[in-house]
């Protein structure tokens, strides 16, 4: 008789019998259990037990009289336990089972735990027979009396292990631990499908599923378990980092860590006059008020913007070293604390997707950032894909980094926007889209700098960053002012944010008037503070005299407006040159950058280019003689219509180029292209000084003539090709007469050109063979 139950307790079992026999049985005690589970009045004595601990029961032997039958006893002490179930206390769901014995018991201690499935193997029950491989109905016949079965799986037909075997699966685990110890080693009868002697079951619980088995299975399985892994590994990361970098890009749109937010600046700022540097500080902001005023309309404007609703981009073009910056963050956002600047020149001239990650997420306050671990991903990428042929996903790609940092943002400026919300207000019960949409003054505001700087290299940056802002001021999250020098920057823009007419201001050079007042202030302020200085070291000394400004207004007009120029032409006059010759200097200076990055580039850089040697020496000889040049002339003329440089052959490409380099200016009228005028006044200057170099206009004749020379040496092949074509038809006739006629003409004019040319070329290598 098998009694089980589970959870047996783990005390010494030698006094069993003692116990079983004994009145003193607590209700704790096991042993009470196996008693009071076999009723007295059953013609039965127990004379040994035996316990399970790891199968949850005991084995129970009795003596009966003979004239009894085991089944009857089976069947009686079943009906009993149904009829008044026993369940223990630590099992008080289910009651306790009994079954008889069949077969011949295991009593192994071998670390073999029990299993919902049963491996019932097919072993001969005499030496020297034969087994049969038992059908699936013998073995439900044999096993559905302790339990429900689940299933019963046979051995593969292909299978040649031996011995035979069926897996039986029953859905409780007790029911397989009672088929397993009573009906091992029960011998199928003939009867029953056994064979003639008979067919022993040897059963043994299936192995459970343990941890090298799942790594097995993780190893064998890796065009699965290397996307899963992933897409953990990226849950994960947003679980944890993503709040953490929001919290960091707060405070950074907050400025919460900027010592010039903190009151004891703010303090010190309002004391400043109190302290020995006061009056330069005031001096500088004087200065500075001289350019202010003058752009004053500009100012305006903007701050009327960005106080009024708009789901639009705030754009301000000008010329690099006009001094968009500091009219935008010093003066038109000046009383605005949540404002971002975002510079694209550095991180679009960051080498390597690592450093260009980290430089944008360093505009944003996007951190921690792991630029490199991408690198390590890629790597992993790349061995998981030469092993298994499936990309893991591990590495992500520079357009999913930087969707993932800009929209990070997004979500840190909505907040920052929401923070001064309360409901005290008027409308702080309203949603939140609409609160946003009716107080534009409590968005953060963006700045995005040198938007399309190098954009032929790095366009998809400022495809992210322009659909990023078009996202922020649709959804009223932030509003977003554009500064930029490029005149393509609606293309972008207009992606992004179609049918939209875009608030555009202008940056141009200070007027003369304006510029000479800067100049003079600026040198006034810096000789008041040298003095200063001078005074503290070597006491009462006096300061170096007032500097030469005769042909101040000269040199104005000879560099314009630009601020940069400007800056430029007052430290050196400060430093004691006339400002004739400062502007000598800086005018020589930017002719010596234009013949290097323009005239004489060579090897990989001036491949990349979209433009000739060629070209831009016409742009500068006819900008050297007119102040401007017409557009569409230009292109028509050979060197940009027929230029032998393949990456120079489009014209027009080659005009943009230029322009974005700021060698040019194209100016438009009515929506197209009507002017070309030097970038800068300076410019126009350097132009000058280039064409009065001798021995530089006779090299760059040289190539200019030598490359018309070839261009229409290809057009006389092109005709003689022709001809030849015409000279095979089997007869001559008056249709092809003027076609032949015009191709005579066109070899004609196009060798007289090539004869002027080869004259003008040996003038230009006379002057460089002449040369000292």
């Amino acid at each position: 008789m098998n009694l089980l139950r589970r959870n047996e307790s783990d005390s010494e079992l030698a006094d069993l019998m003692r116990r079983f026999d004994s009145s003193r049985l607590g209700i704790m005690d096991p042993i009470r259990l196996v008693k009071m589970a076999i009723p007295e009045d059953m013609p039965i004595k127990v004379t040994e037990i035996l316990p399970r601990l790891k199968d949850g029961g005991a084995f129970v032997k009795f003596r009966y009289s003979s004239e009894l039958d085991p089944a009857d006893i089976e069947a009686t002490l079943k009906k009993r336990l149904k009829e008044k179930p026993l369940k223990p206390w630590f099992n008080p769901f289910r009651g306790i089972h009994a079954r008889l014995v069949r077969g011949t018991p295991w009593l192994e201690d071998l670390h073999r735990y029990p299993g919902s499935v049963l491996r019932v193997e097919f072993v001969p029950a005499e030496v020297g027979t034969t087994p049969e491989t038992l059908p699936e109905e013998v073995l439900y016949s044999v096993f559905r009396r302790y339990g429900k079965i689940a299933d019963i799986i046979p051995q593969p037909a292909d299978s040649k292990e031996v011995p035979k075997y069926a897996n039986v699966g029953f859905p409780l685990l007790r029911d397989a631990i009672m088929a397993r110890n009573c009906a091992h080693g029960f011998v199928v009868p003939k009867s029953q499908g056994g064979g003639a002697a008979g067919t022993m079951l040897r059963i043994s619980y299936v192995k459970r599923v343990k941890g090298h088995n799942i790594w097995n299975w993780i190893t064998s399985h890796p065009r699965i378990v290397f996307p899963i892994i992933a897409a953990l590994l990226a849950g994960f990361s947003v679980i944890i980092f993503d709040p953490i970098r929001q919290f960091f890009i707060r405070l950074h749109i907050q400025h919460s860590f900027n010592f010039s937010e903190s009151r004891l600046y703010k303090w010190f700022q309002s004391h400043r006059q109190s302290f020995s540097f006061g009056r330069r500080r005031e001096q500088w902001e004087n200065l500075s008020g001289v350019v202010w005023n003058h752009r004053l309309d500009v100012i305006s404007q903007l701050r009327e913007w960005l106080d009024v609703t708009s789901d639009n981009f705030i754009i301000v073009t000008g010329p690099r070293g006009s001094g968009k910056v500091e009219v935008v963050m010093k003066k038109a956002l000046e009383s605005r604390r949540d404002v971002v600047l975002i510079d694209c020149k550095p991180i679009v001239e960051a080498r390597g997707e690592s450093a260009m990650i980290g430089r944008l997420a360093s505009a944003v306050g996007y951190r921690p950032v792991f630029s490199w671990a991408n690198s390590v991903s890629s790597m992993i990428d790349l061995a998981v894909q030469g092993t298994t042929g499936v990309k893991a996903g591990f590495s992500e790609t520079l357009e999913s980094q930087l969707t993932k940092i800009l929209y990070t943002t997004a979500s840190a400026l909505r907040d920052v926007a929401l923070s001064g919300r309360s409901n005290k207000e008027r409308d702080g019960t309203t949603s939140e889209d609409a609160w946003l949409e009716a107080h534009p003054e409590r968005r953060p505001v963006i700045v995005i700098d040198n938007f399309l700087h190098k954009s032929e290299e790095q366009g998809i940056i400022y495809d992210k960053i322009s659909e990023w802002a078009a996202s922020l001021v649709q959804n009223h999250a932030a509003q977003v002012i554009i500064l930029t020098s490029e005149n393509a920057y609606s293309k972008p823009l207009t992606r992004a944010l179609p049918d939209r007419v875009f608030r555009v201001v202008s940056l141009g050079d200070l007027d003369h008037g304006v510029a000479k007042k800067y100049i003079m202030g600026r040198i006034q302020n810096d000789r008041e503070a040298a003095a200063e200085r001078k005074e503290k070291v070597e006491g009462n000394d006096k300061a170096k005299g007032a500097p030469n400004l005769r042909g101040l207004d000269t040199a104005i007009e000879t560099l314009g407006g630009r601020l940069v120029d400007l800056e430029s032409l007052a430290r050196r006059i400060q430093a004691g040159m006339s400002p004739s010759d400062a502007t000598d200097e800086i005018v020589t200076e930017s002719a010596v950058d234009i013949v290097k990055m323009f005239l004489l580039s060579k090897g990989s850089d001036a491949a990349e280019k979209k433009w000739s040697t060629a070209q831009v020496w016409y742009l500068v000889k006819g900008l050297a003689k007119d102040s401007s040049l017409i557009y569409n002339q230009v292109l028509l003329t050979p060197t940009f219509s027929s230029s032998m440089t393949s990456s120079a052959s489009d014209g027009e490409a080659a005009l943009e180029s230029l322009a974005a380099a700021e060698l040019i200016s194209i100016r438009s009228d009515r929506g197209h292209p009507r002017l070309i005028t030097a970038g800068k006044p300076l410019q126009q200057a350097a132009f000058a000084r280039l064409v009065n170099d001798r021995v530089l206009v006779a090299k760059m004749d040289l190539a200019q003539h030598n490359e018309m020379a070839k261009i229409e040496a290809k057009k006389i092949a092109g005709a003689e090709n022709e001809l030849a074509l015409l000279g095979n038809l089997p007869r001559q006739t008056s249709e092809s007469a003027g076609r032949i006629q015009y191709l005579l003409v066109q070899i004609d004019t196009s060798q007289r050109k090539i004869e002027d040319l080869d004259k003008h070329m040996a003038t230009c290598k006379k002057i460089l063979s002449e040369e000292v």
